[in-house]
């Protein structure tokens, strides 16, 4: 949870516009009015996650980065767009993503994974779990402290050898290794890609999104949100063995 409300600042700003265009009724007290907002000011400043700023800068919209935008990549990408974020679709071939980005309007563009980085306030990644080592070798500078949402799974069939080192070691604990210095949270992982296009925005009861991670300042939750679904948290990625444990998390979504 937010250690400051996400509108604060947003409050703040207003507030001091309205004392400036008062200033010659609210003359006596302006001094005092504007000493305890800039005091609230660097108070949130000091203690707002990472990306904050970023966050309330854009309207309270993440710019979000998609490194593999495939099913899951496309659609999550694609109900960003819809609630109003700033997405940069990416894959190794981009320009076979202009169907994908030319379907959902300005919000959405197309671009190289490096970009993708660059781009996003928070990185969404979704591509064949093999991939990640690769991705860790040739982005780790600029993946280093990022929030990373990982919906990768790995499967024997497809990945070969790695997905021998998740069933031993935790896929969790797996991810982290292969993108050290990334604040990752394992997430949307757990259901088909056409559950997560049907059910979005449905009534309530909401459709639970169960998360993994060993940092709870991450900042995802608005993600979720803006997805249309609650959050059922599970903070640390080392419980996150294998993705069925996922449904530990939030038992409730066995039932729809």
């Amino acid at each position: 949870m937010p250690l400051v409300e996400p509108n604060l600042l947003k409050r703040l700003v207003r507030r001091l516009k309205e004392v400036h265009v008062g200033k010659h009724d609210l003359f006596d007290d302006t001094r005092r009015t504007l000493l305890r907002l800039g005091s609230a000011i660097t108070f949130a400043i000091a203690i707002w996650p990472r990306g904050a700023f970023a966050q309330a800068s854009s309207g309270g919209k993440l710019r979000i980065g998609v490194i593999g935008s495939g099913h899951i990549g496309g659609t999550i990408g694609g109900l960003w767009v819809k609630a109003g974020h700033p997405v940069l679709f990416s894959s190794r071939h981009p320009e076979e993503l202009k169907g994908l980005v030319g379907g959902l309007g300005s919000l959405a563009q197309a671009g190289t994974v490096t970009q993708a980085i660059a781009f996003g306030d928070a990185l969404f990644v979704a591509v064949p779990y093999k991939a990640l080592p690769q991705l860790g070798e040739e982005h780790g500078a600029a993946l280093k402290s990022k929030i990373v949402l990982d919906a990768c799974n790995a499967v024997a069939a497809r990945d070969g050898p790695i997905a021998e080192e998740v069933e031993q070691n935790g896929i969790g604990i797996t991810s982290q290794k292969y993108l050290p210095g990334t604040r990752l949270v394992r997430a949307f992982n757990t259901m088909n890609y056409m559950i997560f296009a049907r059910e979005a925005n449905r009534p309530d009861p909401k459709l639970a999104i169960p998360i993994a991670g060993d940092n709870p300042e991450a900042g995802c939750g608005s993600l979720r949100a803006w997805c249309g679904t609650p959050a059922s948290s599970r903070w640390s990625s080392a419980s996150s063995r294998m993705r069925a444990d996922f449904s530990v998390a939030a038992p409730a979504m066995a039932s729809r």
